[in-house]
């Protein structure tokens, strides 16, 4: 059995090989040298497994000031802080909430009559609770879909691109009720939860972190109900305060890949009980989907489902998005579900 130094090298290793390139080239080196760093992992084994993730140790040590642009220097830094990182990371969750993963969601969304309440495992700050009171920027080779909302241009523009020759059919929902599950749930009105939020962002990714702290602004202003606890555990009951005669919808964008396997499954089927399941994931993560996915044949990104059926893949964030072309993806198909 691997030892917590072992799957720690592993763990930052594979972070630094396959994750962090292309979106932080400073996160990749520091993972590089922890993989190679006998001593920081010895630090990070006193982190509980599920509060090491690479970002959350990452946004943490920045947090606490360890602003260093090279991982010698971080290296110093954190070893002289090690306590203070190991309190910090214990206390904290990676939340990540990423308004943009809204674009991959939509044309999904679309799909379902309104007036619709909307129920997020996992919701953070409860940043896409809002997908209708964001702009939309859709960029293909067909043109440019913008979709603004009724009142004019959002200060959240939402750009995506569309990878393949068929555009997304979308429209902004109608959303009457919403409300976020989350272990942790923030507030979005305080600036604890922006500079937490904002620090979760990546060095090098841009205008992240403008996209988050102006969708914060949007939901301390009209604030969703947010209900602390496990997801499997409040869920039924949350749902069950949904107004009578609105859709209830359940999304959990990003979130299932945090839950262990079994309760992952239990929280898949509360929700498909209780209304119709939104879900972004990795098409590996789970066995949820109607229909099998030909990892071989799959075009990259995570898999973008509608009660299970795949409509499309997506980047994991939402920056792209390109058509699944299957029965369950076709127009009318959410019809024919009756």
């Amino acid at each position: 059995m691997d030892q917590p130094i072992d799957v720690i090298a592993e763990r930052f290793g594979r972070f630094a090989r396959d994750e962090a390139p292309g979106r932080s080239e400073l996160y990749a080196q520091w993972a590089a040298g922890i993989a190679a760093d006998a001593e920081v992992q010895a630090v990070l084994a006193r982190i509980p497994a599920r509060h090491r993730q690479p970002p959350l140790v990452f946004a943490v040590t920045r947090l606490l000031g360890s602003g260093e642009p090279d991982f010698p220097g971080w290296r110093e830094w954190m070893l002289a802080h090690a306590d203070e990182v190991v309190a910090e990371c214990g206390r904290r969750s990676l939340q990540t909430n990423e308004p943009l993963r809204c674009a991959a969601l939509l044309p999904a969304l679309s799909r379902i009559e309104g007036p619709i309440a909307l129920l997020e495992v996992g919701a953070s700050a409860g940043l896409c609770l809002y997908p209708d009171r964001y702009s939309y920027r859709y960029t293909g080779a067909a043109g440019t879909i913008a979709l603004d909302p009724a009142s004019g241009p959002s200060r959240v523009v939402l750009d995506c691109e569309v990878r393949g020759e068929r555009m997304p059919a979308i429209a902004l929902p109608d959303i009457v009720w919403r409300a976020g599950i989350d272990l942790d749930p923030l507030d979005a009105a305080s600036p604890d939860t922006a500079a937490w939020l904002e620090g979760l962002v990546w060095p090098g990714e841009t205008g992240r972190a403008a996209r988050v702290r102006n969708a914060l602004a949007i939901a301390a202003a009209d604030p969703p109900l947010m209900v602390a606890g496990d997801g499997i555990d409040r869920l039924a009951e949350v749902a069950a305060s949904a107004p009578a005669g609105a859709t209830l919808v359940i999304q959990t964008p990003g979130v299932l890949a945090h839950i262990p396997w079994a309760r992952r499954r239990m929280v898949i089927e509360t929700a498909r009980v209780a209304g119709r399941w939104i879900t972004i994931d990795a098409p590996a993560l789970h066995d949820g989907w109607t229909e099998p996915i030909d990892l071989d044949a799959w075009p990259g990104g995570f898999a973008v489902a509608l009660d299970g059926r795949v409509q499309a893949a997506a980047d994991p964030l939402g920056g792209w998005w390109r058509l699944h072309d299957s029965p369950a993806s076709r127009p009318g198909a959410a019809a024919a579900r009756g």
